[in-house]
């Protein structure tokens, strides 16, 4: 019986295909990639991926942009005024010259965070115009530390037309002048740090030659000299003072 009924279900004639259906307005649920989320702010994906962006230029920006270079290098300078190779070590100084950047760097970074970092996280600014206002005051704080011939020089070089005014100098042309600017006064600095150390070297040559010591390095004898001038003055205090006053015009 199963069989005959099956035989039968076969042998019928197909069903005739259902029309297909008109196609429906999109809505309801559906998938979409933005960089801003719903309520303007960037999305968390993003904030990582400039982070992370920022991280891998930072030791650029660092260099041509803020004081830790002429900070490292006075540092540097004063070591071999004293005729220390290695001591204090290249970490020593590179962290010493980092905190005391962070130090005159820490009213512009607040700046830069209050003009362009907070709008744009918080949906109020699109990613251009918060590079341009936090742009701003970096800026001003390298024009307000370079000097007008080192802009002109870099102008000349780069064949462009003289800026009308500070604000207008391009941010191309005034990384390279400022740099050459802050090396300038590190090397200004660091002649007024080797003046004293020199004249104690003359002066222990001067003494070993009158004693016939002709075989014994100048060099070693003056190093204590040397070392008990430095401390006796407070020579890390008086290098520091002088830095931290060439940014903020006490000195």
């Amino acid at each position: 019986m199963n069989l005959t009924v099956l035989v039968a279900q076969v042998l019928a004639a197909p069903t005739p295909p259902t029309d297909p259906t008109s196609p429906v307005a999109p809505g309801g649920d559906t998938v979409s990639v933005a960089i801003n989320g719903v309520n303007g702010t960037p999305s968390s994906s993003i904030v990582v991926l400039l982070a992370i962006t920022l991280l891998s230029v930072a030791p650029s920006l660092l260099l041509m942009t803020t004081s830790f270079t002429k900070i490292f290098v006075v540092l540097a300078m004063t070591r071999n005024a004293l005729g220390l190779q290695g001591v204090p070590p290249n970490q020593v100084m590179a962290g010493l010259a980092l905190f005391l950047s962070l130090f005159v760097m820490a009213p512009v970074i607040s700046q830069v965070n209050t003009d362009g970092v907070q709008p744009y996280l918080h949906g109020q600014m699109s990613f251009s115009q918060a590079v341009s206002a936090g742009e701003a005051p970096l800026a001003d704080f390298m024009v307000k530390h370079t000097r007008e011939e080192d802009i002109a020089l870099v102008t000349r070089a780069a064949k462009l037309d003289n800026p009308a005014n500070p604000a207008s100098v391009p941010f191309t042309t005034l990384a390279p002048a400022f740099m050459l600017s802050e090396l300038r006064s590190a090397f200004i600095m660091g002649f007024v740090i080797f003046v004293p150390f020199l004249v104690i070297d003359l002066v222990v040559s001067s003494a070993l030659m009158s004693m016939g010591m002709m075989m014994l390095p100048p060099t070693m004898v003056a190093l204590p000299f040397k070392l008990l001038l430095f401390v006796l003055v407070d020579g890390w205090g008086l290098v520091i003072t002088a830095l931290l006053g060439s940014y903020s015009g006490a000195g």
